[in-house]
């Protein structure tokens, strides 16, 4: 079986790469960007790709959109640092066959690879509990918003200004602010200050 690992970390990729190389019959291979993954994918034709959501200049969900359409039935299994229902749910609806933390154990992370290798649907189980309990809680208004926007929320709630999310996102200052102008809408609030102490309450919850 071929795995393309995708992450922008060495170290993470090499931590993989030896995990992954006790299993029987495997042939890994390594991409730090988009810009390495794609001739890879398309020299490869992977069984598996193990992609991290946050990549240099890009994302993961974008990565991915290119890779089902080389391949419609391309078998993606997410590993991010991002355990919320909302990441998980739009990398599901964008195709992935499975969601799973770098906070996993190897175990579960193997079962995960064996199981959307297989072609079957795999959710780490704490994160498919999370997504539950969420959905429980009624709908949760940040699934109005764009991967983009999301990620705006996610630095503005790590304390991030305007001007470091731009570099952060490599995005104009301007085009910051005008996203977080459409988020205060979407969420309803009017005030960057209320957006960011809305921000600090939903990550709470």
């Amino acid at each position: 079986m071929k795995i393309l690992i995708v992450d922008d970390h060495i170290v993470v990729r090499e931590g993989l790469r030896r995990l992954l190389t006790t299993m029987p019959d495997i042939h890994v291979y390594d991409a730090g960007s988009v810009h390495e993954a794609l001739p890879i994918y398309k020299l490869e034709h992977p069984d598996l790709v193990l992609l991290d959501l946050n990549l240099p200049n890009s994302s993961g969900l974008k990565l991915m959109r290119r890779l089902t359409l080389e391949e419609r039935a391309a078998r993606i299994l997410i590993l991010s640092m991002h355990t919320e229902p909302i990441y998980v749910s739009r990398a599901l609806k964008a195709g992935a066959y499975g969601y799973i933390s770098k906070t996993a154990s190897a175990e579960e992370l193997m079962t995960a690879v064996r199981e959307v290798s297989g072609g079957r649907k795999y959710v780490e189980r704490e994160i498919a509990a999370q997504i539950v309990v969420s959905q429980f809680k009624g709908e949760d208004p940040l699934q109005t918003l764009t991967i983009r926007e999301i990620d705006i929320v996610r630095l503005l709630g790590e304390g991030k200004t305007v001007h470091s999310i731009a570099e952060v996102l490599g995005i104009s200052y301007k085009t910051v602010a005008n996203n977080c102008s459409i988020i205060k809408s979407k969420l309803g609030v009017e005030r960057t200050v209320d957006l960011i102490r809305l921000v600090y309450d939903l990550r709470d919850q």
